[in-house]
């Protein structure tokens, strides 16, 4: 059975076209009498307006969209929970992506987001963030706004944590543990957030002096990936294994945590491990996970507040760079005897 329409209802109720338009629209310019009627034949015909195309011929919409690198990661979940409720809040309906860490499968996200012109973009870029793409929904006047990613560019928002510092925490905590033999696990290092916190854990480390930090680079962020660097430290003589493991988010975390106590190892008295985002899991581990905690669910509110802030005005609306700080949550993972400085 044919779609029914606004041609149907005007005919069962014996008006015009326009005056149904006007009841569904502006109802107060149409007589009590004659509105009572065409909302008797929208029920008796079951009729349902198209909201999407009516606010796309106006050259608007409501729906925000929000790509995020891996939606079965619970960091991303959270993100997506805060700026669910803020899009909502305004009436609005979020719509989320994933890319699955996979640049081909973001640029397809992009171009359908483009051909639906949404009201708005929110994106964890799988890269750098400054493709052609999100600079072509710009010049089309649809605001992008970068989430867990800081942009550096004038013409748009972005909301970030501050990752470089996040790692620092993680570094000073193992080296104040006394560990002197220290694995990063994460990767790829394309994503600027596995670089930002090896970087940091680099540099606190530095500070330190004569300590040693290997890094196991993953293909991914998930927990198989976090399995498998576990396997590959267990596989390391006694005398080279790190006795401490710092990873660029929670799941790796996990993931090793599972690895270590399949090969016999206990966290942390023969290994300690530290992860990242500090999800709800990670409290509830085996093992408690230390984790470097972010705002993950003010990430996602505050970055859509600036996508809606743009959209509703974007002449007075001023970009800006929002980053939050990290703080270092401690728990049984890293808690243990401190080990005496071997160098």
């Amino acid at each position: 059975m044919a779609e029914t329409g606004i041609k149907e209802v005007a005919l069962r109720a014996g008006v015009s076209v326009g005056t149904v338009s006007n009841v569904l629209n502006r109802p107060q310019a149409v007589s009590s009498q004659t509105r009572q009627r065409v909302l008797d034949a929208i029920k008796e015909l079951g009729y349902v307006r198209n909201d999407s195309a009516r606010h796309l011929r106006a050259g608007r919409s409501r729906t925000v969209a929000i790509v995020v690198l891996d939606v079965s990661n619970p960091f991303f979940t959270d993100v997506v929970q805060g700026a669910e409720e803020v899009v909502a809040q305004a009436g609005g309906m979020l719509v989320v992506c994933n890319s699955g860490e996979d640049p081909a499968r973001e640029r397809h996200h992009l171009a359908l987001l483009e051909e639906q012109r949404v009201q708005g973009l929110l994106i964890t870029p799988v890269g750098a963030g400054h493709h052609k793409q999100l600079e072509r929904l710009i010049e089309r006047g649809i605001p992008v706004v970068l989430v867990d990613r800081g942009s550096g560019q004038n013409n748009r928002c972005s909301v970030a944590v501050d990752d470089v510092l996040g790692g620092r925490l993680a570094g000073q905590h193992l080296a104040e543990c006394g560990h002197r033999r220290i694995a990063f696990v994460g990767g790829p290092f394309t994503i600027p957030q596995v670089a930002d916190r090896h970087a940091g854990a680099l540099a606190a480390l530095a500070e330190v002096g004569g300590i040693d930090l290997q890094v196991v680079e993953t293909a991914s962020l998930s927990a198989v990936a976090g399995r498998e660097a576990a396997e590959a430290i267990c596989a390391l003589p006694a005398a080279k294994r790190p006795t401490a493991i710092f990873c660029a988010n929670d799941l790796l975390a996990l993931g090793v945590l599972q690895g270590l106590t399949t090969n016999g190892l206990r966290v942390p008295h023969d290994i300690a491990l530290i992860g990242y985002d500090d999800i709800d899991f990670a409290a509830t581990a085996a093992v408690p996970l230390t984790s470097v905690h972010q705002p993950r669910e003010q990430l996602g509110r505050t970055a859509a507040q600036l996508l809606l802030e743009e959209a509703e005005d974007a002449e007075r609306h001023g970009h800006r760079h929002v980053v939050f700080q990290p703080h270092l949550v401690v728990r049984q993972s890293t808690v243990a005897v401190k080990r005496k400085a071997s160098r």
